[in-house]
C-alpha cells in the first residue's frame, strides 16, 4: 500500500493486556439519516505496540499497514498526550473515605461491642460510689429491717391515695371524651 494511501486516526487506548498489541477506541458523532438525532459511533483499532509503550487512556495517533494478526492492520505511529494515573486504588479510596457505606454491618457489630463494654464498665463504677458512701464517717448504716421498713407504707396511714389516684383518673377519662368530641366537630366543619 502506498504510503500516501494509508489511513491515519487519532484514538484513545482503552485496553493493553494483550503483549505488543494495544486495543484504540476512537469515538464520533454521526446523524442519523431519517431521524436526524446524534448517535454515538465508535471504532475499536488492535494496534501494533512493539515496545509496549502505550498505557490505559493515553491519546495515541495510528496509521493503518500490513495485516499483522487475524484483527491487528493498525501500527502506533505517536503519543500524542500520556494518561495521568491516580497512585491510590479505588480500593483504597472506597475503605479510607466512606467504611460505613461498604462495612454497614460490621460497624453496627462494633457499636454494639461498645455499648455492651460501656455497661459492663458502669457497673462496676455504682458499686465503687456505694463502697465510698459506705466508707465515710457518720454515714449511718442501715439493717435490711429498715429497708424493709422504708418500702412498705405505714399500716397507719389511711389508704386515700389510692382513691385520689381512682378520680384523676375518671377526670382524665371525662377530658380525652371531651377533646375527641371537639375533633369530631372540627373535622366535620372542614367538610
Amino acid at each position: 500500500m502506498a504510503k500516501s494511501m494509508r489511513k491515519v486516526r487519532v484514538g484513545a487506548v482503552v485496553r493493553t493486556n494483550q503483549d505488543k498489541t494495544a486495543i484504540v477506541e476512537m469515538v464520533w458523532k454521526q446523524r442519523h439519516r431519517l431521524y436526524r438525532k446524534q448517535m454515538r459511533r465508535v471504532a475499536r483499532f488492535y494496534v501494533h505496540d512493539p515496545e509496549n509503550q502505550c498505557r490505559l487512556g493515553d491519546t495515541v495517533r495510528i496509521e493503518e499497514t500490513r495485516r499483522i494478526s487475524k484483527n491487528k492492520h493498525w501500527r502506533l505511529m505517536e503519543i500524542l498526550e500520556r494518561k495521568q494515573i491516580a497512585e491510590v486504588r479505588p480500593i483504597d479510596l472506597e475503605t479510607d473515605v466512606a467504611p460505613e457505606m461498604t462495612q454497614p454491618r460490621i460497624l453496627a457489630a462494633e457499636a454494639r461491642a461498645e455499648a455492651t463494654a460501656a455497661e459492663a464498665s458502669e457497673e462496676p463504677e455504682s458499686e465503687v460510689v456505694e463502697e465510698e458512701a459506705a466508707e465515710e464517717p457518720g454515714a449511718e448504716e442501715k439493717t435490711p429491717e429498715d429497708e424493709a421498713a422504708e418500702d412498705e407504707p405505714a399500716a397507719d396511714e389511711p389508704q386515700e391515695d389510692e382513691a385520689e389516684d381512682d378520680e384523676p383518673q375518671q377526670n382524665d377519662t371525662e377530658a380525652d371524651e371531651s377533646s375527641d368530641s371537639e375533633e369530631l366537630d372540627e373535622q366535620e366543619k372542614e367538610e
